[in-house]
């Protein structure tokens, strides 16, 4: 029976240990889709103010609920323990009870499935699907018989979910269908949050494989890991030019690249360093993330 760490969980306030256990560095990643898809409506004339903030709510309630199931799962799974290099996790470290955090988890997915069933009324049988299928995918990242996250899928899942899923249900939830322009778009904003899980995985490479979670950094090595990186990061910025030529949208949806340098000293760390110096890199990449997502959605506005 796996117990918290509670002799060594330092003084914290409760509504402080809630605050770290939905990590708000990772909330770029639910948000930045959606602002992206937003943008990509209102430049087709489609937006509309109700599903983009039905859809921003339930995005970032998905997101939250994702890390309270990887904190709760990781330490059940015995993947999180003192030797942990990244940020705390409440339930290894005892600021909060494991119950806690499954039923917080519970009641995060469960106000995200109220509000995304609003969305299902607005946009029928597809956001249907998504919606359960997020959840889903929410939970069995860490948890389940055969969790993705622990065999290699996790990268796919936040590529799918969290970029190409993400922006493009944002536009159709507003203009009723999904334009190529939606598309492309969805490309750069997948890449860039799939390289914030990508550095957390390079960071735990060595943890992980200890605790058997066979993640693409373990399973291929920490050579790919940084290669994955580098091609994730760098491919967002040769993506936007395609935008603007094969999306129709004007050259100002090249504004991300003056996220360039974020971007250049990013890879420095990723490329050479390794433990806890990655922790810069990982709430670097979050930050990369929502600048150019938001450079990115100005852009097609424009």
């Amino acid at each position: 029976m796996i117990e918290p760490n509670t002799s060594s969980a330092p003084t914290i306030s409760p509504l402080r240990a809630w605050v770290m256990a939905a990590r708000p560095p990772t909330l770029p990643a639910a948000i930045v889709p959606v602002l992206v898809g937003t943008a990509v409506a209102l430049a087709l004339g489609s937006f509309q103010a109700l599903p983009f903030l039905a859809a921003l709510v339930a995005a970032t309630l998905l997101q939250v609920g994702t890390n309270f199931a990887n904190d709760y799962f990781d330490f059940k799974k015995g993947a999180d323990t003192h030797e942990r290099i990244g940020p705390t996790r409440v339930t290894q470290s005892g600021l909060l009870r494991p119950g806690q955090v499954r039923n917080a988890m519970v009641l995060t997915f469960a106000l995200a499935a109220l509000f995304g069933l609003y969305l299902v009324i607005v946009g029928g049988l597809p956001i249907l699907i998504i919606g359960l299928l997020s959840i889903a995918a929410g939970v069995l990242y860490t948890g389940g018989p055969w969790p993705l996250g622990y065999n290699g899928l996790g990268d796919l899942f936040v590529f799918v979910f969290f970029g190409l899923v993400a922006v493009c249900g944002t536009v159709y939830v507003q203009a009723g269908n999904v334009p190529l322009l939606a598309v492309l778009a969805s490309l750069p904003v997948a890449g860039i949050v799939t390289a914030i899980l990508v550095v957390n995985n390079l960071r735990d490479a060595r943890t992980d494989r200890l605790a058997g979670k066979r993640t693409l950094a373990v399973l291929l090595g920490t050579r790919f890991a940084r290669a994955e990186y580098a091609s994730l990061v760098l491919g967002a910025y040769l993506l936007l030019p395609g935008i603007w030529l094969v999306g129709g949208s004007s050259p100002w949806v090249l504004l991300p690249l003056l996220t360039l340098p974020v971007a250049g000293r990013l890879l420095r760390i990723v490329l050479r360093e390794s433990g806890p110096v990655l922790n810069q890199a990982l709430k670097g990449t979050g930050q990369l993330e929502l600048l150019f997502g938001v450079l990115l959605a100005v852009g097609l506005l424009i």
